[in-house]
């Protein structure tokens, strides 16, 4: 199966199934000398991890391990190994789904092209694929993070809820990452509703990169804009991206949409730090639009592997909805896109040398 890598220059390689031994990522390409330890990865793990209010109470633990890559505490600039045992396994649970097809899964897709699928759990198709590149996304983290640059992620949309304000000092106070504590409230009850009834939801995360220097990305075909959007959208659950004002830019007249230039940067920022396809020093402002998990317990129209018409209850331990779970996630994909971008040449000025960089923390 082709597709399970990402990146070109800090690039990954994610591999291992829902129900497998175990998950784990290999990531080529990072600079020597960065400080790293197990605890560091472990930070966004347990982010993702399900067992949580309103998620899977499958028991993960998601203990990270680094085989490679590693010497006194910092990177070496060799490949790094990361390995996460799975742990709690149930594959019973999916014994009546081996001849049907889930509404909303891959099962079909993944049939129709290989001819043959991984029911337990979907394989790599499932959210829990998500747990390497969450790990992967830790290490580019530290990379960033010695390069000044910040990146954080948090729930805006859940169930038709909406955040009406934006307090960063909200995002861990609450199940959902919410950085609007009455909306945060209206979610809770959104999804005790859902859970009762049996259904799902959607919703919408936002992420924001802070500390990008001007001129990340590659005209034309490499544009930051554009590599954000397509490592948003590898998310299974992701249906949506937008940058910046996105959508709403098209009911926007030209003045009103434009971001004056200064001397100092821009005086507004509804390119979401982006134009040209290249980074514009202000803050990146990127939303993935998630749907509602398929696995739900009310019953759906579907058929067998023959043919022949079915109805299908999803058993087993899932998520409500992807989200918050999927905040993580989406943060990593942004810290792969820049770790990368940050590591392509940039004009005179720039710092050339990754080590120089690090070695100065």
């Amino acid at each position: 199966m082709a597709g399970n890598s990402f990146g070109r220059i800090f690039r990954i390689t994610t591999w291992g199934e829902s129900h497998g031994t175990a998950l784990g990522v290999v990531i080529d390409g990072c600079p020597p000398r960065i400080p790293l330890a197990p605890e560091d990865i472990q930070l966004d793990l347990d982010r993702r991890r399900p067992g949580r209010q309103f998620t899977s109470p499958r028991g993960e633990p998601d203990r990270v391990e680094i085989l490679s890559g590693l010497f006194q505490g910092v990177t070496t600039g060799t490949p790094i190994s990361l390995i996460i045992y799975n742990k709690d396994v149930r594959s019973r649970d999916y014994d009546e789904i081996s001849l049907v097809y889930r509404p909303g899964h891959a099962d079909r897709t993944y049939e129709q092209k290989y001819g043959i699928r991984d029911w337990r759990g979907g394989g790599r198709s499932s959210a829990r694929e998500t747990a390497a590149r969450v790990a992967a996304g830790a290490v580019a983290r530290k990379f960033l993070h010695s390069r000044g640059i910040s990146v954080r992620g948090y729930t805006v949309a859940l169930g038709g809820v909406h955040c009406k304000e934006k307090n960063l000092d909200e995002i861990d106070r609450n199940p959902f990452f919410c950085p609007d504590p009455e909306a945060a409230r209206a979610m809770e009850r959104r999804m005790t509703e859902l859970r009762e009834a049996g259904d799902s939801a959607g919703g919408i995360v936002e992420v924001c990169a802070c500390g990008c220097p001007p001129g990340l990305g590659e005209p034309v075909f490499d544009k930051l804009d554009a590599r954000l959007a397509g490592a948003l959208m590898s998310i299974g659950a992701v249906k949506g991206v937008e940058i910046g004002k996105g959508f709403a830019s098209a009911d926007m007249t030209g003045s009103e949409h434009n971001d004056p230039v200064t001397a100092s940067g821009y005086a507004g920022n509804n390119a979401g730090g982006i134009l040209g396809g290249l980074s514009t020093g202000m803050e990146i402002v990127v939303r993935a639009a998630v749907k509602p998990i398929p696995s739900i317990a009310i019953a759906q129209q579907t058929v067998n592997r023959h043919g022949e018409p079915a109805t299908i209850r999803i058993k087993g331990r899932h998520d409500i909805s992807a989200i918050p779970r999927i905040v993580p996630v989406c943060e990593a994909m942004v810290l792969l896109v820049l770790a990368d971008f940050m590591l392509h040449p940039f004009p005179p000025g720039f710092p050339r040398n990754p080590g120089a960089a690090v070695r100065s923390v």
